[in-house]
């Protein structure tokens, strides 16, 4: 109990502390916003720095803090340390600068901040994979929301009942404004989401005495030994980084009133969701306990999946506080799937220069989405589950190294751009060495995996040092001309 409680402690501080030191070098300044300058009524529209917070919570948390975590904890509570420093120093910062840069540049969608940082090569590269992660995050939470509520429901009402009608629901909140929806239910989402995991955390702090919860260690407690690197950084996902939440913070960027309502919202959601994970995975560690010294319980129940989480809730909870606590559970990844959906309109509409202020043309792009997105639904989930996961930490990859390149070549202060520079090439590595080693990916062993993954890092790092750092050290700073998007 007392390595939760410290881990606990160390995202409070983490907040406080280190997110008013990436405030400090971005500057927020008082400039106009894009929600200022053209209001359009559609995704243009500002909201309240609170309610701000509560719609980007619920836009990134999704599944990935709760399935995430408790497929990390197979490993053992050595996935708290990853929880506590990656969202700290690197899921944080990722998402703080996703969100301020979108700011600066008119709202523009991640893949067109990548490309005027990084060059016209890797914003065509982030167009296509920003849209496929977009629509399998959206496509992850239809299904596993489903299959959470057809436990609740009669036999009759089964997975492909209640997929239909979270799609439907996911065609409105896509095509309506943001405020028709997204800005009036989220935020009643957001607090039930919060309570939710109060529970599940007081209920197992509660029951310590029967279900003890495990203090750190650094040992692989996972059943079938598998590595702990690179596996539980992918498979933690949006518990501690998320390329997915670069996705989100442009859609709220167009929403706030002032550049310096940022770390409420950017850095500190992440942090809450920091602060979620963190719950879920020692109240599976404590839950499923360990048998032989590993954390065969949690195996055998398949990591994150519905049925982990309604097992959980009812055992912790009793019947209602369980079937409470499935609600959270059941609108927290409905509503990142249907946010999903609309980031991946709003990519495409600037990667085309489409009007999204007129109906018929936003129309015109919903559809085909969520099409792809039932088809996709039909394959195996975890299948599609891994998948998410490696594009997901690849395009967090993609969008530290623009915000590193931001910060060293258009500021003044060319050494700030180490604050995501370093995230960078570790969650290269991260990226690299799991392609290379997993299952849905190269298949080789960590004698390859390991070194090649280290040593394409170290690449990007150099890549960096003498096309960024270096120049800024010398002076040769570059005009930040703001990104003109069309309406």
């Amino acid at each position: 109990m007392i390595s939760f409680f410290l881990c606990l402690a160390a995202l409070i501080v983490g907040y406080l502390i280190y997110g008013k030191i990436v405030e400090k070098v971005f500057h927020p300044d008082d400039r106009k916003t894009p929600v200022v300058e053209h209001p359009d009524g559609v995704d243009y529209v500002e909201m309240k720095p609170w309610r701000a917070f509560l719609v980007q919570l619920l836009n990134i948390a999704g599944l990935g803090p709760i399935f995430g975590a408790l497929s990390g904890a197979i490993w053992g509570p050595s996935v708290f340390l990853w929880i506590v420093f990656g969202s700290i120093f690197a899921g944080a910062v990722h998402d703080y600068l996703s969100g301020m840069l979108s700011i600066r540049n008119d709202g523009a969608s991640i893949s067109e901040i990548v490309g005027k940082y990084l060059g016209p090569a890797m914003k065509q590269v982030m167009r296509v994979f920003s849209v496929v992660l977009l629509v399998m995050v959206g496509t992850v939470f239809m299904v596993g929301p489903a299959g959470l509520i057809a436990l609740l429901t009669p036999d009759v009402l089964n997975v492909t009942f209640w997929t239909v009608v979270i799609l439907i629901y996911y065609f409105l909140a896509t095509l309506l404004p943001i405020d028709k929806i997204i800005g009036k239910l989220y935020p009643v989402f957001g607090i039930a989401l919060i309570v939710m995991a109060l529970g599940i955390g007081g209920a197992t702090i509660f029951n310590n005495g029967t279900r003890p919860m495990m203090e750190i260690t650094l040992a692989n407690l996972h059943p079938e030994g598998k590595p702990i690197w690179p596996l539980m950084f992918i498979t933690v996902a949006c518990g501690a980084i998320s390329g997915f939440h670069a996705t989100q913070s442009p859609m709220i960027a167009r929403t706030l009133s002032s550049e310096k309502q940022g770390r409420r919202v950017f850095y500190g959601a992440m942090i809450a969701e920091g602060i979620i994970a963190l719950i879920w995975a020692a109240a599976g560690c404590a839950f499923y306990q360990t048998e032989g010294g590993l954390m065969t319980g949690l195996l055998a129940m398949g990591g994150g999946n519905s049925t982990t989480v309604y097992e959980m809730s009812i055992g912790l909870l009793g019947p209602v506080g369980g079937v409470l606590a499935m609600i959270g559970v059941i609108a927290c990844p409905i509503t990142s799937g249907d946010t999903a959906f609309r980031s991946a309109r709003l990519t495409i509409a600037d990667w085309f220069k489409i009007d999204q202020s007129n109906k018929v043309k936003r129309l015109a792009l919903t559809f085909p989405l969520l099409a792809v997105g039932y088809l996709i639904s039909l394959i195996d989930y975890q299948v599609v589950w891994r998948y998410f996961s490696w594009s997901n930490q690849t395009l967090a990859m993609m969008a530290l190294w623009a915000g590193a390149t931001y910060l060293t070549l258009y500021t003044k202060k060319p050494l700030s751009g180490l604050m995501a520079a370093i995230p960078a090439t570790f969650m290269s590595a991260v990226s690299i060495t799991y392609i290379i080693y997993a299952d849905e990916g190269l298949r080789l062993g960590t004698g390859i995996a390991y070194p090649v993954g280290i040593a394409v890092a170290v690449l990007f790092a150099l890549i960096y040092l003498f096309r960024a750092l270096i120049p800024a050290l010398k002076g040769k700073h570059l005009e930040d001309v703001p990104l003109k998007l069309s309406r």
